[in-house]
């Protein structure tokens, strides 16, 4: 992993970017003090999605009850529910 100053991150932003394209992770420093990492992004996929929803609970009857009511709100007669405010 390699490292750099926050005001070599900025000035060299390109190739910073360039690196972490590349594959590299890069240690941002201020004062000898990292601050931030980065990396590249990790593609996600359906995979990742359907692990993701295996390891939670399925929603109850009152969350489905409680969408509805929302989109109800959200889907009502138009009008301005502020305008008497």
């Amino acid at each position: 992993m390699r490292s750099m100053t926050a005001t070599e991150a900025s000035r060299r932003f390109s190739d910073l970017l360039d690196a972490i394209e590349r594959g590299e992770s890069v240690v941002v420093t201020r004062g000898n003090r990292p601050i931030a990492e980065i990396r590249p992004a990790r593609r996600r996929t359906g995979k990742d999605l359907r692990t993701a929803l295996a390891e939670t609970t399925p929603p109850d009857d009152r969350f489905e009850k409680d969408i509805a009511g929302a989109v109800a709100l959200l889907t009502s007669d138009g009008t301005d529910p502020w305008a008497d405010a």
